[in-house]
């Protein structure tokens, strides 16, 4: 398994993959901030900010030299791929997503968990509307994959050392030899 590489790190996967519980697992390993980019991004009632106010905070939030990011976002992936050293890339199959995604979005909906801002998933939002968390990982999984793909070709983007990683166990077995010779 490849050593992990800088001490800059943007952990990315399509929605329910696990991309905040592994940074924030990472984060604490390395002993470095952890930066959750839908906690910068939602306001209160599920609100977006101007895109440069989210990029601003973007900014601010990765200033230091050490860092552990997650999130999709592609107003802000340039800024925060060019920063990153290291991309963990959590690139699991299909079934695997959407029962993480349903446990997931069940267990928020059923302790009434708050996110960011005070919100909350409701069932409605989360079941029956078009901007459905499930529906949303249905259309976009395959498409995802292809631009992640797609972008790691890319020359701007060749400094990055990328893990990309198929299975949870894959990802939690690298993950257990992080920060043991720190």
């Amino acid at each position: 398994m490849d050593a992990l590489k800088g001490r800059r790190i943007v952990v990315v996967g399509t929605s329910g993959s696990g991309k905040t519980t592994l940074a924030r697992r990472l984060a604490a390993r390395l002993r470095v901030p952890h930066v959750e980019t839908d906690a910068l991004h939602w306001g209160p009632n599920w609100t977006e900010p101007p895109v440069e106010v989210f990029r601003e905070r973007i900014v601010a939030a990765l200033a230091g030299d050490a860092w552990v990011i997650d999130g999709n976002y592609s107003r802000i992936r340039a800024y925060v791929w060019s920063r990153a050293e290291t991309l963990v890339w959590l690139d699991y199959p299909l079934p695997v997503i959407m029962g993480r995604l349903l446990r997931r979005t069940t267990r928020r909906i059923v302790f009434r968990e708050e996110l960011w801002s005070g919100n909350r998933e409701s069932i409605k939002k989360s079941f029956f509307s078009k901007k459905s968390i499930l529906w949303w990982v249905l259309t976009s999984y395959k498409r995802r994959r292809r631009e992640y793909t797609e972008m790691l070709a890319r020359p701007e983007y060749a400094h990055l050392q990328v893990l990309h990683f198929k299975s949870p166990r894959a990802a939690d077995f690298w993950l257990s030899s992080i920060g043991k010779n720190a």
